[in-house]
C-alpha cells in the first residue's frame, strides 16, 4: 500500500521543478493532520467532490435554461466544470505539473456561481452594489470557506492555501501570479466554454454553419477535417477534433513560453511579470473572434434572451421578497444575516440555488393568493 509519503515522493522524482508539489503545501488555516494515504491536494479534491455546492452545479444553467422540458442534452454548470478538470488535468499532466492541484482548482472554480449562469451573477451584483457586490469567483473562495458545514472543527473545507490561491482570481497585488497549475485551469476554462457552447449552440439550431463561414477557428477546423459541419455526425467530430487541436496548441505554446521565462521553482513562478500559460498567437486571436461571435450570436440570442428575462425577474424578485420579509428564509440563512446581514445572506441562499428550486420557489413566494 502507498502512503502519503511514497506518493509525495514521486511527484517529487517526476514532476517539473517549477511543479507545486503537494509535502511542499502552505498549509491550512486551521491545522490538522493529514491523511496517511492521500496527499494534501488529494484531500483538497475528495472534499471538493463531496460539498453540497458540487452536487448543486448539475441543475445549474451554463447557456441554456436548466428546467424541465428546457432539454437534457445541453451542458450545465457541472458538466462544464467536469470538461474543464479533463482538459486542465491532460494539459498539467503534458507539462510536467501536479495534476491533482490543477484538477483540485477546476473542480472548484465555479462553486460559486448562482442559478441561471451569468444572467443571475449580474443580477446579484446588481442589488448587491451596497453591500460589496457579488462575483461568482469570490463567492466560489467564500463557500469553501465558510458556507460549506461539514466539520465541527472548523468552517468551510480548509482546503490548502495553495487550492485557495488557485480559485482567488482578483486582488492579487503582493501575492505575484497564480501557480502554473491554477494558470492551466484559467486557460482550460476558456477552452472548454468555447467549443462546448459552439457545439451546443449547434445542436440547438439557435446557430447554423453557415453563420460561422468566414471566421478563422471555424474556416480552419473545417480544413482539418474536410467536413461541412452539416449533420449530426459532423458536427461531434468537429467538436472533438477542436478540442484536441486547441489542447495541443496550448500544451505547446505554454511548454515554450515556461522554457523561455527561465523559471525553475514555484516561487520563480509567482514572482513572474506576466502569465506563462498560453496560447499561440494566432490561436489566441480565433479564440478572441469566437468568443465575440458567441456573444452576440448565441449569448444575446433572442430565445436566450428570454430566459435572461425570466432569470432576471426571479432573481430579483427572490431578493427582494426575502429582505423586506426574512422570517420567510430557511433557519440557516436567518442565523447567518446576524454574523454578515441580511443581504448577504440572502444573496448566499439565492445563489446556492439550482435554477429550478430558484423558480419553484418564486411561484411559491408570487403565487397570487
Amino acid at each position: 500500500m502507498l502512503t502519503r509519503a511514497d506518493l509525495e515522493a514521486r511527484e517529487a522524482a517526476t514532476l517539473a521543478p517549477w511543479a507545486t508539489l503537494s509535502r511542499d503545501s502552505r498549509g491550512r488555516t486551521y491545522p490538522e493532520a493529514e491523511s496517511a494515504t492521500r496527499t494534501a491536494f488529494q484531500k483538497d479534491r475528495d472534499r471538493v467532490l463531496h460539498t453540497t455546492a458540487f452536487r448543486r452545479l448539475e441543475a445549474k444553467t451554463q447557456v441554456f435554461l436548466n428546467a424541465a422540458g428546457q432539454g437534457d442534452h445541453y451542458r450545465t454548470r457541472l458538466t462544464h466544470t467536469l470538461e474543464v478538470q479533463q482538459v486542465a488535468r491532460s494539459v498539467a499532466l503534458s507539462l510536467g505539473l501536479n495534476e491533482t492541484l490543477a484538477e483540485t482548482v477546476a473542480l472548484a472554480h465555479d462553486l460559486g456561481h448562482p442559478p441561471f449562469g451569468h444572467a443571475g451573477e449580474r443580477v446579484l451584483n446588481g442589488l448587491m452594489a451596497g453591500h460589496g457586490g457579488f462575483d461568482h469567483n469570490a463567492q466560489a473562495c467564500r463557500i469553501v470557506t465558510r458556507l460549506e458545514d461539514r466539520y465541527p472543527d472548523f468552517p468551510g473545507l480548509n482546503l490548502t492555501l495553495d487550492t485557495l490561491d488557485g480559485l482567488n482570481k482578483h486582488e492579487r497585488a503582493g501575492i505575484g501570479m497564480p501557480s502554473l497549475e491554477a494558470q492551466v485551469v484559467d486557460a482550460a476554462d476558456a477552452l472548454a466554454y468555447t467549443a462546448h457552447d459552439l457545439d451546443d449552440g449547434l445542436r440547438s439550431g439557435l446557430i447554423v454553419p453557415g453563420q460561422l463561414a468566414g471566421l478563422s477557428l471555424w474556416d480552419e477546423l473545417r480544413g482539418r477535417t474536410g467536413l461541412s459541419g452539416e449533420v449530426e455526425r459532423d458536427r461531434r467530430t468537429l467538436h472533438r477534433e477542436l478540442l484536441g487541436w486547441l489542447l495541443m496548441d496550448l500544451t505547446r505554446a505554454s511548454d515554450a513560453a515556461i522554457a523561455a521565462s527561465g523559471v525553475r521553482s514555484p516561487g520563480e513562478v509567482r514572482a513572474l511579470p506576466a502569465r506563462v500559460v498560453t496560447y499561440s498567437a494566432p490561436v489566441y486571436a480565433q479564440l478572441r473572434e469566437m468568443k465575440g461571435f458567441l456573444r452576440e450570436n448565441l449569448y444575446r440570442h433572442w430565445q436566450v434572451e428570454r430566459q435572461v428575462e425570466q432569470a432576471t425577474r426571479v432573481t430579483e424578485g427572490l431578493f427582494r421578497a426575502f429582505v423586506a420579509r426574512p422570517s420567510m428564509l430557511p433557519p440557516r440563512p436567518r442565523a447567518r444575516a446576524e454574523a454578515c446581514g441580511l443581504e448577504r445572506a440572502v444573496c448566499d441562499h439565492i445563489a446556492g440555488m439550482t435554477d429550478r428550486y430558484a423558480l419553484e420557489t418564486w411561484r411559491s413566494v408570487a403565487a397570487p393568493a
